[in-house]
């Protein structure tokens, strides 16, 4: 089902051991639009640190209005590699970032998700619209 991501921004975000923050924003693939990246800001629990989720973290569709869910714990996503949100993505991040997460790389591969057929169908980018 295709939702419009204007609908996500604010959205309550809950890691699998409690509250992780919300919904402030998302990172685009400029090629063909898929988003990369949910940017959270975490509130008190961080210190208004933000923290970028990939669509592997999610689990399945957001229902709307309530809270989307992270196959994370708080402490993987404290623990996670610093972002700063106002300087342009390097590959070099991304790539710390996901041997941090133990995901795969999503611009190896024919797959929207680095070729990985379980993923291709999965996550914001095969769910929302832009529009």
């Amino acid at each position: 089902m295709l939702q419009s991501i204007k609908q996500l921004y604010g959205n309550k975000l809950g890691a699998s051991d409690g509250d992780l923050g919300h919904v402030k924003d998302f990172y685009f693939e400029d090629q063909n639009w898929a988003v990369r990246y949910v940017v959270a800001e975490t509130g008190s629990w961080l210190l208004g640190r933000q923290v970028l989720l990939s669509p592997h973290a999610f689990s399945g569709s957001p229902p709307a209005g309530k809270v989307m869910l992270v196959n994370l714990t708080r402490k993987q996503i404290e623990d996670s590699p610093a972002v700063e949100t106002h300087k342009p993505m390097s590959r070099q991040y991304e790539q710390e970032y996901h041997r941090y997460y133990g995901w795969p790389y999503y611009w190896e591969g024919d797959g929207l998700w680095g070729g990985h057929e379980e993923f291709s169908d999965f996550g914001p980018a095969s769910q929302f619209s832009t529009r």
